[in-house]
């Protein structure tokens, strides 16, 4: 019997001859253009980049389907009068044009969020301050290990909504979850991941409290048939478990949990049972990954797939898994020296993490656009990791004061030099580097500045070193 999905039906049927808002036309929205045309929704496009900045590919859609749109700085002074919001992750709920419309009586809503509304599968999110596509990449390799049919969506993976009607029961839904895709959500994946918090977005969020709270939404509407994998490590993702209403699993590389979930202690993968006995699971030396932040995002995954794979099936995804790109990707060894992109360093925990991932000594390459992080914690494990730091962008200044703080406490001294570009940087390392060194491109910052965004940034870099 053909399988219908009834939400779904009655989601389309909702539509027909709606007022609807698209708010931002980049990737997650794009085809909504399409679907909301073909289901006779009344659709305008508002964007707050000029008509010259939008992708083409959505003014000839917008111009094909005869859509209304508002582009530039003001383009929100016309959002009245909907029936349903989408906002795009980048647009704020709290815009005082979409407030106001939605105390009118407007819903406002997301792609994601609909996705997470309409599928009819079991869906698994992640989110966090630092390994979200990692441990969301692994997820999805060991799902695909057992047999499961999976798609993979978020902030990786592609728009899912217009593959709500391929969906079924029996399939399997993982997301990467941002915290402006969270803030607003009322409703949660049935199995949720937290892999830490740290400050994060305070450029966008009016305050830490507020970028938390945002996180918490991803377990905050489950049922008691829910479950959330926390990390017991990070103070604040270790005193959400209070708030859970389904199953708690933690995951550590301290190796103190107090109930069942996963451990890496002693270059070991662990596994905890609910008796106390914790049964050896695989070495680091097992598996390509590096790094001990790559191994809670790895106990974070067994956890997270515990109850829907085999522990055969997981190990085996792991132990082929050879992570992410721009995530300590090895992109090439020249004259003994290793040169590791990390673009999405994109905050200080994140380059601390790659810097703890080595024991070589590096030459790191860091700064760019400033999202007003605090930049004093990472001064010591650059002095205690690093041999010569190469800095460029808006938080130069930061990086800088915060090593020569610390190399003041420590009375040492390390060579430190400023580029303009990241060509400079890439050259002046090769002049640098000496064998057996690894040079390291973990900015620590966004890349606003600059790029587009950290992908086309670590792509320059790799550009730039297979042409040394």
């Amino acid at each position: 019997m053909k399988y219908v999905n009834e939400k779904l039906q009655e989601f389309n049927q909702y539509i027909v001859g709606k007022r609807v808002a698209i708010i931002g036309v980049g990737v997650s929205n794009l085809p909504l253009l399409d679907y909301f045309y073909e289901h006779k929704a009344k659709v305008t496009v508002f964007d707050n980049r000029e008509l010259d900045n939008i992708d083409q590919e959505a003014i000839d859609k917008i111009n094909k389907y005869e859509m209304l749109y508002y582009f530039g700085k003001n383009n929100l002074t016309y959002l009245q009068n909907f029936d349903i919001i989408f906002r795009s992750p980048s647009a704020m709920p709290f815009l005082p044009e979409i407030e106001k419309e939605v105390e009118r009586g407007a819903i406002l809503t997301s792609e994601i969020e609909m996705v997470m509304m309409l599928c009819p599968g079991t869906i698994i999110g992640v989110t966090g301050s630092d390994g979200k596509t990692t441990t969301t990449s692994l997820i999805y390799e060991i799902l695909k290990q057992k047999g499961y049919r999976c798609f993979l969506g978020g902030n990786i993976g592609i728009p899912l909504f217009t593959k709500i009607e391929e969906m079924r029961p029996e399939d399997i839904v993982v997301l990467e979850l941002s915290s402006f895709q969270l803030m607003d959500m009322q409703v949660s994946p049935r199995i949720s991941v937290v892999t830490n918090i740290s400050p994060n977005h305070l450029n966008v969020h009016r305050s830490y409290e507020e970028y938390i709270e945002a996180k918490k939404n991803i377990f905050m509407y489950q049922k008691e048939t829910g479950t959330v994998v926390l990390n017991y490590d990070n103070e604040i993702t270790r005193s959400f478990a209070k708030d859970a209403k389904g199953k708690v699993l933690f995951f550590s590389s301290k190796g103190n949990i107090p109930n069942e979930g996963y451990v890496y202690e002693d270059g070991i993968m662990k596994q905890c049972r609910a008796n106390g006995i914790r049964e050896q699971l695989l070495s680091v030396k097992e598996i390509p990954l590096r790094g001990v932040h790559n191994y809670e995002n790895i106990c974070a995954a067994l956890a997270a797939t515990s109850s829907l794979v085999d522990t055969k099936n997981q190990l085996q995804a792991i132990k082929k898994f050879k992570g992410v790109e721009h995530r300590i990707e090895l992109v090439r060894e020249i004259n003994g020296v290793k040169w590791y992109n990390d673009s999405i360093g994109t905050s200080p925990s994140r380059t601390m993490a790659g810097l703890s991932s080595f024991d070589e000594n590096i030459v790191l390459i860091a700064g760019g656009y400033d999202k007003h992080l605090d930049y004093a914690p990472i001064g010591k494990p650059i002095v205690d990791k690093v041999g010569t730091l190469i800095l460029m962008g808006a938080t130069a200044d930061k990086i800088e004061k915060a090593v020569q703080d610390e190399l003041l406490r420590q009375g040492k001294q390390m060579p430190i030099y400023r580029c303009d570009t990241l060509e400079q940087t890439v050259n002046l390392a090769h002049e640098k580097a000496k064998p057996g060194d690894v040079v390291l491109f973990s900015p620590a910052s966004a890349s606003f500045d600059l790029f587009k965004n950290f992908e086309e940034r670590g792509n320059l870099f790799k550009e730039l070193v297979k042409k040394l």
